[in-house]
């Protein structure tokens, strides 16, 4: 008998192209600042913001990189797929900390490619060719809460 996989309801719906350009932006952080995924994010369609814990400000060059290495990203044109797992098997390779107290057993991982993957119940791409061009229109710096804010759009 197959067995039906129990989620969590979704309490939002993103755009598509915009929170899978969430996910590639994180991964890229990441990898260029050896910070966590964005502390806090607000995804809309015309534009969005994210919020990491950094120990310094970004440089303007920082800032370009970061928009050549997304879009370097968003051009491999990468499939996003799904995979379902238990919590026990997200274990030590998800951050699990932002899991719902009452989240379900079962958990869905959102891969980008071989690019990324990360626990998510939101809405994607089927394929990265769909998300556009990453630009970042703003950002700051608080020093005193070593958070950069970063806010972008997609061409």
């Amino acid at each position: 008998m197959e067995q039906q996989i129990q989620l969590n309801d979704h309490n939002k719906q993103e755009y598509p192209p915009m929170h899978t350009c969430e996910h590639i932006v994180n991964r890229t952080m990441m990898n260029l600042f050896g910070c966590g995924r964005s502390v806090s994010a607000h995804i809309e369609r015309k534009k969005s913001k994210l919020d990491y814990a950094l120990e310094t400000a970004p440089t303007e060059k920082d800032v370009k990189r970061l928009e050549e290495d997304v879009n370097a990203v968003i051009a491999q044109g990468l499939d996003v797929t799904t995979e379902f797992i238990t919590q026990e098997e997200a274990q030590g390779r998800f951050d699990l900390k932002r899991l719902p107290e009452d989240a379900s057993e079962t958990v869905r991982i959102v891969k980008v490619g071989n690019y990324d993957e990360c626990l998510c119940l939101g809405t994607h791409v089927k394929n990265t060719s769909e998300v556009g061009t990453f630009k970042v229109i703003s950002h700051d710096w608080n020093e005193e809460a070593k958070r950069w804010r970063m806010r972008f759009k997609l061409q």
